[in-house]
């Protein structure tokens, strides 16, 4: 049934095809179809903006139109076949964002507190470093130390690089937005295969970021593994409680 309600409306003049708009929507109501942005289907999108956040260019917007009512059933079954799909390491939207790389950080970095006088370089290592992004066969996760990151803590922990990210795969996420039963199936498929052998879980002291080391216990698991775990919590200040992982 067609109703009056919110839902996201796509420039195609300004869409470059980018693909950042699809890691933001948990509902999977988008694609990149001939090299543009393209809502799926109405049922899939809830109408709630969390993918224009995401967009570079400015072409994602919310209007009022008739659409289909937003389905949960049929967004839940939807996640389930892209769960199930095989995730090449270049991902069939062929956007950049999801293109594998292995980067090369600096071997050594200073710890925090220590003033160097130069900038801080960067100890990422990889991309994409989003789970919903990372296939599980993904060469730069197997026998790696795992860094996964709540988003908010890239903004409120100042020294991320040198005390939690150096020598570590980070894959990062929102345990509240984000598709936790996605998330629960992803951690399975990349524990069952891929020789992970210490995991640090660093999150916000909010109460919404604390389901984070709950969907990897969840994922770990459904794999059958017992991997090591650390949690570290980020305060809204920046500071840190925690063992350093």
């Amino acid at each position: 049934m067609k109703v009056i309600r919110k839902i996201i409306e796509i420039d195609e003049e300004r869409c470059d095809g980018c693909g950042q708009c699809i890691s933001g929507c948990a509902e999977g109501a988008l694609e990149i179809i001939d090299g543009k942005a393209k809502v799926v289907a109405d049922r899939f999108c809830d109408g709630l903006g969390a993918c224009i956040g995401e967009c570079p260019t400015g072409a994602l917007k919310i209007v009022e139109r008739e659409a289909e009512e937003f389905d949960e059933t049929a967004v839940e079954a939807r996640l389930s076949e892209l769960a199930k799909e095989e995730k090449p390491a270049n991902m069939a939207c062929g956007c950049p964002s999801s293109r594998i790389q292995v980067l090369t950080p600096m071997d050594k970095m200073p710890r925090s507190g220590e003033n160097t006088g130069a900038a801080m370089p960067s100890a990422l290592s990889h991309w994409p470093v989003k789970i919903r992004l990372i296939p599980p066969d993904a060469p730069f996760l197997k026998n790696a130390d795992i860094l996964v990151l709540a988003d908010c803590c890239a903004a409120a922990y100042p020294a991320l690089h040198p005390d939690l990210m150096q020598g570590k795969t980070v894959m990062m996420g929102c345990p509240k937005f984000d598709d936790k039963e996605l998330y629960i199936q992803r951690f399975a498929e990349i524990f069952s295969i891929a020789d992970i052998r210490h995991i640090s879980i660093a999150f916000m002291e909010v109460p919404c970021c604390s389901a984070l080391p709950a969907i990897i216990m969840k994922g770990m698991k459904k794999a059958g593994k017992n991997i090591p775990v650390t949690e570290v919590i980020i305060g809204k200040k920046g500071d840190r409680t925690g063992s350093p992982p």
